[in-house]
């Protein structure tokens, strides 16, 4: 089973979430996720960063406006369902942020 959805975070800054997932036949458990941060400007969405279990661990890949998508690091050594979580709540709490370094970078 696998899910999708997108939440609006600031609709007037168009920065959005986007959470997408994979259950595991056998169980409850999460066997891949992605949880990404975009914003618009001038008109193209771009990504901020990207946290995933692609590679069977929680990793958070941060974007610059210039470079774009740099090396990634492990941000949770829980569970994929704890790190996807993890993902959602950093990203809720800390977006604005994230934006801000993203722009400076």
């Amino acid at each position: 089973m696998s899910g999708v959805y997108k939440r609006l975070l600031d609709a007037r800054a168009g920065i959005v979430m986007y959470v997408e997932y994979e259950i595991g036949r056998s169980g409850p458990d999460v066997v891949d996720y992605s949880v990404v941060l975009v914003v618009e400007v001038d008109g193209r969405k771009e990504t901020v960063r990207v946290y995933d279990g692609a590679h069977g661990e929680n990793e958070l890949h941060r974007y610059s406006r210039v470079s774009g998508k740099r090396a990634a690091e492990v941000f949770d050594r829980g569970t994929l369902g704890e790190g996807m979580r993890a993902a959602i709540e950093e990203i809720k709490g800390g977006y604005e942020e994230m934006i801000d370094g993203w722009r400076r970078a």
